[in-house]
């Protein structure tokens, strides 16, 4: 087992003993605080999305919530048509829409809202891919084009109001129906139910990074020509990543609309989305498991602050990101790898000296 292995799978245990036991009776059990704690665990999804693309293959995707946003959007659509019954959605007929539009028409189904929340920004996402990659485009040139793609989504999404309820986005949402089970926000259950989602995105995250794909992806990373030049498509490889980070955006997308009630294009701005590369950045970019805990931390302290600071809450946090990256560019995985290899050099160290006992000059004085 490497160490870096054995790091994630200590995250893990950790973060499921506070999850499931220290979180819920932290807050006594309190329906608000266990709502807005699940709002945190949903963020760390996309967090992980981000983590497996720039931190698995260098990817620095700006663009990550663009795809987070048609995950929200996905699920909004099937719990409005569900408030509005046979009629037409509220905004839709403010708008003068005549009918529900084709668009619309297959989220009255559940089934098919999950998928298209996973797979229609996969599918969107590869569209993008394929461009770049195959174009051979790296560095900063990818974080550009998905930052002018996002700014070109959120755009298209505010103008079209009589399907997306432009800048109001969509609100007056139906409670999801589960087999057996009316999901209640505010429960204990569905808390369960987000945090064994999270659980079960940085298990997947885990088994992708150090899986042989992973270990292709992070020589991706180091050198694609190199790799390439092993006889690896370098593309292909890329293209997949891209459109599984854009699947996992998408699925924490869904449960936030669950979380928040409502779906906005807010979600879909250029501080959002640079939000989360602050969230990747100083838990780590290099592990699932550090992202996850670096966006619970970051919005766990917004959450506490931000009503002490107002909006110099965000000035403190491009502080925090500037200094992150001037004094800890790993984060605070990075911070904690180090410590490790430091005390386990220190005590490698005693057990050698003591293992070769007590040493003498030639003249018979101790050492």
């Amino acid at each position: 087992m490497t160490r870096k292995l054995f790091f994630d799978l200590a995250g893990v245990a950790v973060f499921a003993v506070i999850i499931a036991l220290g979180v819920p009776a932290l807050m006594g059990f309190d329906a608000f605080e266990l709502n807005t704690f699940a709002r945190y665990l949903a963020l760390a999804i996309v967090a992980i999305a981000l983590s497996l693309s720039w931190g698995g293959a260098g990817l620095l995707n700006l663009g990550q919530a663009a795809t987070f946003g048609m995950g929200s959007y996905a699920m909004a659509m099937h719990l409005k048509l569900r408030a509005s019954g046979e009629a037409l959605p509220d905004f839709m007929s403010w708008n003068n829409v005549p009918e529900l539009p084709l668009l619309w028409m297959p989220f009255h189904s559940l089934t098919f809202t999950l998928l298209a929340g996973l797979f229609v920004p996969a599918f969107i996402g590869g569209l993008i891919a394929i461009f770049m990659f195959r174009a051979r485009i790296a560095g900063v040139f990818v974080a550009i084009i998905s930052l002018a793609f996002l700014v070109a989504f959120q755009l298209i999404v505010i103008e079209q109001q009589g399907l997306t309820g432009g800048q109001n986005g969509l609100t007056g949402l139906a409670p999801l129906k589960l087999p057996g089970w009316s999901v209640d926000t505010y429960s204990l259950g569905f808390y369960y139910l987000v945090a064994g989602c999270l659980m079960l995105a940085i298990s997947l995250g885990l088994y992708l990074t150090h899986s042989k794909f992973g270990l292709i992806l992070r020589a991706i990373r180091e050198d694609a020509d190199r790799t390439r030049f092993f006889g690896y498509n370098v593309a292909n490889y890329q293209t997949a990543i891209f459109c599984i980070s854009a699947a996992f955006a998408g699925w924490a997308g869904m449960l936030y609309t669950l979380v928040l009630e409502f779906a906005s294009p807010t979600y879909m701005s250029v501080s959002f989305s640079l939000a989360i590369v602050i969230w990747c950045a100083v838990g780590g970019r290099d592990s699932v498991v550090a992202a996850a805990a670096g966006a619970i931390l970051v919005n766990l302290l917004e959450g506490r602050l931000s009503d002490v600071f107002v909006e110099g809450w965000n000035l403190m946090l491009g502080i925090t990101f500037v200094l992150v990256v001037m004094f800890m560019p790993r984060g605070l995985y990075g911070l904690l790898g180090d410590f490790a290899r430091t005390l386990g050099r220190k005590v490698g160290k005693e057990r050698t000296n003591e293992a070769l006992g007590p040493r003498t000059t030639k003249t018979g004085q101790e050492l």
